[in-house]
């Protein structure tokens, strides 16, 4: 049996596609097999892959979309290795990645998973170190010391400080919580990760960067925005947690992506919808709730504008 199976997810992404796989080939570890599923790509992913004639490549091709965890779950359910990770058809590994997670997972048999931390990219392929500091940073990598990781629950649903693309599983520790559920388009990675902590399970920090995770700046328009907002609220409505101070954090993530959901419709004309969730989310904060209120009295062709000049009085998140 091959030790580890290597999943990469694709759609429509050939010529970061290519750059995704042969960062698996330049691995210095060859204990592997490459899993492309893809989720009826349109582009010439089909031509790529027939060009590349290495024998620990599979290719899964679905002729119609069917939703990206879906997709995720077809090469899941493919994978013959011992241990498995997925990472997304445009990020890379860098060379050392599969050696020295490997190496945590034989030489601990107690720890189910291990992850590392990992570079940002640009759309060029190239390392952005500010904004690599900068998320670091953010999701609390630079304090997470190496070795087991305590409190992992807090980790991964409070500072989400794990990325799932450079994260090594025990495949039969995936099996055991079903892997990704069915029908979840976006935070699918966050709700793995808690309901690994949630059901007990033992993971691993690394802190060298073997990863490398890009960056688009469409990310945040509104297009991705909202189905991913309401993806959110259906992630977040998923859990109740025991823990006290856990159970705050999640209701105030939910007040919080009810509201930006709220302005966000507001903003694309869903006026009744849009209202509707900012009294939901007004507890995040009531000025925010009401400013939507005004600019829905607004006709939907202005409201662009108006949110545009909200948006320049705060800067851009980072990249999680």
């Amino acid at each position: 049996m091959v030790k580890v199976s290597v999943c990469i997810p694709t759609y429509n992404r050939s010529q970061f596609l290519a750059e995704a796989i042969a960062s698996v080939l330049a691995q210095n570890y060859d204990d592997f097999e490459i899993i492309v599923c893809d989720d009826g790509s349109q582009d010439d992913t089909p031509e790529l892959m027939a060009s590349l004639p290495d024998p620990r490549l599979r290719y899964v091709r679905h002729p119609q979309n069917i939703g990206k965890s879906n997709n995720m779950i077809s090469g899941f359910e493919a994978a013959q290795g011992e241990y498995f990770i997925k990472f997304d058809d445009d990020d890379r590994l860098t060379p050392d990645f599969l050696r020295e997670t490997t190496a945590i997972l034989d030489q601990h048999p107690a720890i189910d998973f291990v992850s590392t931390d990992h570079w940002v990219i640009n759309s060029d392929s190239q390392r952005e170190p500010d904004l690599t500091a900068t998320n670091s940073a953010r999701w609390g990598r630079t304090t997470l010391p190496a070795g087991p990781i305590a409190d992992l629950t807090a980790r991964v649903f409070d500072q989400q400080s794990l990325q799932i693309g450079a994260t090594l599983f025990r495949k039969r520790v995936l099996d055991e919580v079903s892997y990704m559920r069915p029908n979840l388009q976006n935070c699918e990675d966050n709700d793995l990760l808690v309901r690994l902590a949630v059901a007990g399970k033992q993971a691993y920090y690394l802190p060298e960067r073997l990863m490398e995770y890009r960056f688009h700046p469409e990310q945040q328009g509104i297009g991705r925005a909202i189905p991913y907002l309401k993806d959110k609220i259906q992630y977040l409505n998923l859990y109740d947690f025991a823990d006290p101070k856990l159970e705050q954090i999640r209701q105030q993530r939910l007040h919080e992506t009810q509201l930006l959901l709220g302005l966000r419709l507001i903003e694309a004309g869903d006026t009744q919808a849009g209202k509707a969730l900012l009294q939901q989310g007004k507890a995040h904060s009531a000025q925010k709730a009401k400013i939507g209120q005004l600019i829905a009295i607004f006709p939907p062709a202005m409201r662009p504008a108006l949110f545009s000049v909200l948006r320049r009085l705060k800067p851009t998140p980072s990249p999680s």
